[in-house]
């Protein structure tokens, strides 16, 4: 049944568990597989009709576990009491949702989030998530999404911080300690869910629910380590992923979900499958029936069905058959019962009704503009085209999403986006500037072909001294089933812009998407760019705080932007080929029909002020290997950073490391540190950072994890992207 959990937040209370083993005991097997069982509610995420009566009935009988996608105090409660006070031992259903990037107040989309380089901007969005989901009954969330991804066309993309291990560690982390907190059983905490175990990030030809066949070393390095810094932050849950991993489909994968996620990571929470996950493993032609999936699910370490009903349907007589063991199903309920002990959902399985918050709050409104503000990048800005100026006589909003409410919100947005409209561009624009005129012309829509309102456009931005287009996808072209082969900006908008280039006037282009989009054409046209993603509720007045240089922009990407769709998949930490880009030489690994490197690459973005990085320096210029890995010894790498502009700003300080000769080809860069810091002008700050064996090793393709560190030679690179070159030798003997 694997090892013992690890020592730390989440091991295992002898007072929880000895209220699980007694309520244990007490439990039938139709009991103990009701608690392994998860039904749908109206459903939203998924295919299938909703499951409400067939909920109500099982929760009665005491042959339910959880209910997803139900919301309303009132509505949970009075589902809960079929359970609590109608069931033979009153266990509670616990609440699951999608709570992605927020509830009611919606925040930017994660992706979003991860250009902030902030861990601060997404426990804030998950604190305020958490208070106003809680409130209408919800107790989990599935989130946050710790998948890495290097795949641009695939649509979770949004969901997630990018395509950085390390990044995403960091930020997966906070937003497990946003979401639950000290006390996941206090009010307004939710219990987090990491997702999607694993790999779902590398899906072949960015095709959601896809195959991956991913190499154990990429797996450890790469797909693993989020996941880890989830469970090391005390996570209560997590989820199977829809796709195979090596030919085994993640609900079915022993090696991942037992060996790894128990054995090695000590996870003592329980995994939940994804929608319909279970009985899929039919159609991924590993399981010959229903009964099989179960076997096979239950038995690879998934704990909780989540809609499809292999497991209850099943369970009984695969027990007594024997392909699956008594141990292991009572293993998956007491996993499940011990995070229903740890909510305390068996002292206050009702939420208070005349609590339900109805509305965002005014500090929850400063906080997603502040973020979505925080979590914009400046991808160009020639000729200093911003900040406009707040005394700009006249401007011109043009573009489809100029005065869009709506889009703004992104993919898997919650409730909030139905109720309460976002703040569009053209709005944040005109607050901005009260006593400019402000005149708007869409010029033409996301999709299609229709140029017929480009002349609007063009005449709008002539009569105006300066004008702001805002270009980008909706909210459904990110996402889950969200997959585009082509990642240019849809419909005629990049035709729109070439048009309003040719008027002359000094422009700037607000990009709004889920994902990094082609916009090689964009940049070539536009003096300035501004990614501003899609950015939730606030997002029309943080883009104008931007805008206009009441926010300095400090967000810097992360995940490349690439030349073209053909480039993909396109990524900073690529391992060299035997033949590197070389310009003067033919046999060289590039395109004959493309400039080689991304449009942008990871971790840039500009400022309205500049910044120097010097003083790159080592505590040791060389330490042993054998220290490093066996010992635990470090060493301390400081860099100073000035603002060498003449406003304050915001700069993330970026640590990269190379290792450049090891047993296995590594990445031409590995980031291994950030911070992102405030500097008044001329100011200046030393950051330091520590590299230790998780940061100069690397796994070999051992399925049994084995981590090197080799002697030899570390290149180290700080700066503001990874295309640093302030750098230094580390010698490891």
């Amino acid at each position: 049944m694997g090892a013992p959990p690890a020592e730390g937040w989440g091991s295992v209370d002898a007072g929880t568990e000895r209220r699980v083993q007694k309520l244990l005991a007490r439990m039938t097997v139709e009991e103990k597989f009701g608690q392994l069982q998860q039904l749908t509610w109206n459903p939203d995420t998924g295919p299938g009709e909703g499951q409400n009566d067939k909920a109500r009935e099982a929760a009665a009988e005491g042959r339910l576990g959880s209910v997803l996608n139900i919301t309303g105090a009132k509505e949970c409660n009075e589902l809960q009491r079929f359970a609590v006070e109608e069931s033979r031992l009153g266990i509670p259903l616990v609440f699951g949702l999608d709570v992605i990037h927020g509830f009611l107040t919606t925040f930017p989309v994660p992706l979003a989030q991860g250009a902030s380089f902030d861990p601060n901007v997404v426990t804030t969005d998950a604190e305020v998530s958490a208070r106003e989901a809680a409130s209408w009954g919800v107790h989990w969330t599935f989130a946050p999404m710790a998948d890495v991804t290097r795949e641009p066309r695939w649509g979770r993309i949004a969901e997630g911080s990018g395509e950085d291990p390390y990044l995403t560690a960091e930020l997966t982390a906070a937003k497990v300690r946003g979401y639950q907190g000290d006390d996941y059983s206090e009010k307004g905490r939710l219990a987090a869910c990491a997702k999607h175990f694993v790999g779902y990030g590398f899906p072949e030809g960015g095709r959601d629910y896809n195959t991956v066949d991913i190499s154990e070393r990429r797996l450890r390095d790469i797909a693993l380590p989020p996941f880890k810094a989830a469970v090391d932050a005390g996570v209560a849950t997590l989820m199977a992923a829809f796709n195979t991993v090596n030919g085994v489909p993640a609900h079915a994968n022993r090696h991942t979900l037992t060996g790894i996620l128990h054995e090695e990571f000590g996870f003592d929470g329980f995994v939940v499958g994804d929608y319909n996950g279970v009985q899929e493993l039919i159609p991924h032609g590993v399981a010959a029936d229903d009964a099989d999936a179960a076997a096979l699910a239950l038995g690879a370490g998934v704990d909780m069905e989540m809609v499809s009903t292999t497991y209850a349907d099943n369970g009984k007589e695969l027990l007594e058959s024997g392909r699956i063991e008594m141990q292991r199903l009572d293993d998956a309920v007491t996993r499940i019962l011990r995070i229903k002990v740890r909510l305390g959902l068996f002292e206050n399985p009702y939420t208070d009704e005349d609590g339900e918050i109805g509305e965002p709050t005014r500090s929850a409104r400063r906080h997603a503009r502040e973020t979505a503000a925080r979590c914009a990048v400046l991808l160009k800005n020639d000729e200093r085209t911003l900040p406009f100026g707040e005394d700009t006589p006249s401007l011109a909003v043009v573009g489809p999403l100029g005065d869009d409410t709506q889009e703004l919100h992104g993919t898997w947005a919650g409730p909030g986006a139905r109720m309460f409209p976002a703040v569009s561009v053209l709005e944040g624009v005109k607050k901005a500037v009260p006593d400019a005129k402000v005149t708007f012309a869409r010029g033409c829509d996301i999709t299609g072909d229709d140029t017929g309102g480009f002349k609007e456009a063009e005449a709008a931005v002539r009569a105006s001294d300066a004008a702001v287009v805002v270009v980008g996808e909706k909210a459904s072209h990110s996402g889950e089933a969200a997959s585009r082969s082509d990642i240019t900006l849809p419909g005629v908008q990049e035709e729109l812009i070439r048009r309003i280039a040719r008027t002359g006037k000094p422009f700037a282009v607000v990009v709004l998407a889920g994902r990094p989009l082609v916009l090689s054409g964009v940049v070539e046209h536009a003096p300035a760019v501004l990614e501003g993603w899609h950015p939730g509720l606030e997002g029309g007045n943080a883009v104008a705080d931007v805008l206009f240089g009441k926010v300095n922009p400090g967000g810097k990407l992360p995940t490349t932007f690439p030349r073209a769709v053909g480039q993909l998949a396109q990524n900073y930490a690529h391992e060299n080929t035997g033949r590197p880009y070389d310009a003067d030489n033919k046999y060289t690994s590039k395109y004959l029909d493309l400039a080689h490197g991304p449009l942008f690459p990871f971790g840039h973005g500009l400022s309205y002020t500049t910044f120097g990085y010097s003083r790159l320096e080592l505590s040791e210029k060389s330490v042993s290997a054998q220290a490093v890995r066996d010992g635990g010894a470090k060493v301390r790498v400081s860099v100073r950073v000035k603002n060498t502009g003449r406003r304050a700003g915001d700069e993330v300080v970026q640590l990269y490391i190379r290792d450049k000769a090891a047993s296995i080809a590594q990445p031409v860069r590995r980031l291994r540190g950030f911070e992102r810091v405030t500097l008044e002008a001329g100011g200046s700050r030393t950051c330091s950072f520590e590299l230790g064996a998780d940061d100069l090793g690397f796994h070999s393709n051992d399925p049994r994890g084995e981590l090197l560190v080799e002697a030899g030679e570390f290149g180290i690179y700080a700066g503001g992207s990874s295309e640093a070159e302030l750098n230094t030798t580390l010698t490891l003997t």
